[in-house]
C-alpha cells in the first residue's frame, strides 16, 4: 500500500507541475489555484497517514529464517535477508592467526536473496550490528571474520549481485558481545544516503519517519539446537 501511495504520489505531482505550468502560461488562474489546493491537501493526507503508521508500529523481531525485505532507489522489494544460524564461541583460528574474545563470539549466518524476476541486483552499502535490552550497540568484529573467512574458504561480500529467480549466498558475520548480554538483536540495513531518504516517505517502511525497527533474533530458537561452543572454530 505505502508504494502504490509513494508512486501516486510522485505521478500526481508530475501531472499537477504540467498543469500549473499550462494553466499559468494560458493564464488560466482558478484552475492554478485548484491543482495548487489539491496537491497541498493531498500532501496533508499522505505526510498524516505517514506519521499515524509510524506512530502506531511496533518493534518487530524476526526469528530464525524469517526474512526481511529492502526497498531501493526504485522502490522495489525484491532483496531480502534472514538469519539462519547463531553460533557462540570464545577463539576463532589457531596460531598467529588466532583471535579470542572478550567476551564471547557470535558468529551469525546470514542468508541473501532476491525474488525478482529479471534484474540482477545486490545490497547498497549494508550496515549490520548488534543491539542489546540495554539499547547499547556493537559493530561487526572485522577481523575475526577475516580468519572465519580463512578457515571456510568463504569471502563472499555482502553487496555481491545476484541473479534473478531465487539466487542466493549466506555469509558468516561475527560481533564480539558481553558473555552476560541480555536479547542480542541484529539491527541489519542497506542503502545509499538517496535510497534512505526516499524510505523516509515510504508509509510503511522500517526507514520511514519514527517508524519501530525490524531487527532479527539471535536467541537460540526452539527448533535449533544450542550452538554454544566451548573450544575454538
Amino acid at each position: 500500500m505505502g508504494l502504490l501511495l509513494m508512486l501516486a504520489t510522485i505521478l500526481g505531482v508530475i501531472g499537477a507541475a504540467v498543469l500549473i505550468i499550462g494553466s499559468s502560461i494560458k493564464q488560466v488562474y482558478a484552475l492554478t489555484k485548484l491543482v495548487f489546493g489539491a496537491v497541498v491537501v493531498w500532501f496533508g493526507l499522505y505526510f498524516a497517514l505517514l506519521l499515524y503508521t509510524s506512530q502506531t508500529s511496533k518493534e518487530r523481531t524476526l526469528n530464525f529464517n524469517e526474512p526481511k525485505a529492502f526497498c531501493g532507489f526504485y522502490l522495489d522489494c525484491h532483496l531480502h535477508a534472514a538469519v539462519t544460524d547463531v553460533k557462540q564461541i570464545k577463539t576463532i583460528g589457531d596460531g598467529a592467526n588466532q583471535k579470542t574474545a572478550q567476551g564471547i563470539f557470535y558468529i551469525v549466518t546470514v542468508k541473501v536473496f532476491s525474488d525478482a524476476k529479471r534484474a540482477e541486483l545486490g545490497l547498497v552499502t549494508p550496515r549490520a550490528r548488534v543491539i542489546d535490552a540495554e539499547g547499547k550497540g556493537f559493530e561487526r568484529e572485522t577481523e575475526a571474520e577475516k580468519v572465519l573467512e580463512i578457515i571456510n574458504s568463504n569471502a563472499v561480500p555482502f553487496d555481491k549481485q545476484l541473479g534473478p529467480r531465487g539466487e542466493l549466498f549466506t555469509k558468516e558475520i561475527v560481533f564480539d558481545l558481553p558473555s552476560d548480554v541480555k536479547n542480542p538483536k541484529l539491527d541489519f540495513t542497506q542503502g545509499h544516503v538517496i535510497d534512505r531518504v526516499i524510505e523516509l516517505f515510504l508509509i510503511g517502511d522500517e526507514d520511514s519517519l519514527f517508524h519501530k525497527p525490524v531487527r532479527f533474533s539471535l536467541e537460540p530458537q526452539k527448533s535449533f539446537e544450542s550452538r554454544v561452543l566451548s573450544g575454538s572454530y
